[in-house]
């Protein structure tokens, strides 16, 4: 079965994106820039563009976000449009399907207002022609009519600051990207930043916890405040339940072990692709589609929900071959990595000079 939900959103409790239980989140969103935690450099040249704006009484420059989803994205533009004292609008750009929509948005704006316009990257390309000299010259620019009694309008709009954010910076066009004054890149968090984004939300939630169950917690968190918030959650449900407080490391480690969140937070569908690839092709390499077709899932889950996370963490190699597992993987499941005298090693990954080991690789190799 998929771990993507019909309508978009992941039932797997350690992925990134948006879930149908992240609205309680809002309340725990900090409100600064002081109180947010992470990402310090952006944090700090962010605060100096926008007071450096709001003593000019200008809007900010066009911003442009970029990372990994669970990363704060959209808390940081709605900060950004708290520390300006202007008015906030949200959309995402694959809801703005025709120029009509996005002129509705822009024109409604008051001055200085921030637009964020999340997945930017999926705007219609016709919705981005006309989204050009709105960024650029502050007028929108349409053709009213069709034929031969089509003609184009001109409509000034307020001056207001667009907040753009993308998980996939490089399918955003060039002439939209280059329209963006600041653009910023969020990281993955430490595991001490974690630590103290679930303190500060277990406090909020009014949970008592000690520093190893926070510590525990962070641990599996993936470097993202959103997947630490889950884990938070969940484990809380335990807790009361159990009447296990103050949350320590067992009772975290007990709970997550339950929700099959493991101690590098990997979860069972991350263990399932790795076995596959062992028990069925010794490892790898293997193609992409031959994976997606084995797992019953689509090729777009498996490269952008399951491969990144086990790439960071060093257990999965894309080769020009297919996918390998590394020996990091085969020990963290408790198995024994092949013998690298059967084949070459590269990078402590185990090749097979078999053309055999090569059974279900694609034509494409890696992508």
């Amino acid at each position: 079965m998929s771990d993507i939900a019909a309508d978009g959103a992941p039932d797997r409790l350690v992925d990134a994106k948006v879930g149908a239980d992240d609205g309680a989140e809002a309340s725990l969103r900090p409100q600064t820039l002081d109180a947010f935690v992470g990402q310090r450099t952006l944090c700090d040249n962010l605060s100096v563009f926008v007071t450096a704006a709001r003593q000019r009484g200008e809007p900010i420059d066009h911003v442009l976000l970029h990372g990994p989803p669970g990363l704060g994205k959209t808390t940081l533009a709605r900060i950004v449009a708290q520390e300006l004292g202007v008015g906030f609008r949200a959309t995402s750009g694959p809801i703005i399907t025709k120029a009509g929509d996005l002129a509705a948005v822009l024109t409604n704006l008051q001055p200085r207002d921030v637009l964020f316009i999340d997945e930017i990257h999926r705007l219609n390309p016709a919705v981005e022609e006309v989204l050009y000299p709105a960024m650029e010259d502050g007028e929108l620019d349409l053709m009213i009519g069709e034929g031969p009694a089509a003609r184009s309008v001109r409509i000034e709009l307020q001056p207001f600051t667009l907040v753009g954010a993308t998980t996939r910076l490089g399918l955003l066009t060039t002439p939209l990207r280059d329209r963006f004054g600041i653009n910023m890149r969020l990281e993955f968090y430490s595991p001490a930043e974690l630590v103290s984004i679930v303190q500060r939300n277990a406090a909020l939630l009014d949970l008592p916890i000690t520093d190893a169950g926070a510590a525990e917690i962070a641990n599996r968190a993936r470097g993202t405040p959103r997947v630490a918030g889950r884990l938070l959650r969940r484990v809380r449900d335990f807790a009361v339940v159990e009447a296990s407080l103050p949350v320590d490391d067992a009772v975290a480690d007990k709970a997550l072990t339950r929700l099959e969140v493991d101690a590098r937070g990997l979860d069972s569908m991350d263990r399932r692709y790795m076995r596959h690839i062992i028990e069925n092709y010794a490892g790898g390499p293997v193609g992409i589609e031959t994976i997606a077709a084995a797992l019953s899932e689509e090729r777009d889950t498996i490269e952008d929900v399951v491969e990144p996370f086990l790439m960071q963490q060093g257990f999965l190699q894309r080769t020009p071959r297919g996918r390998m597992i590394t020996a990091g993987a085969y020990g963290h499941l408790g198995l024994e990595a092949p013998d690298p005298s059967q084949g070459d090693l590269l990078d402590g990954h185990t090749v097979a000079t078999n053309d055999s080991h090569n059974f279900g690789l694609d034509d494409d190799g890696v992508d």
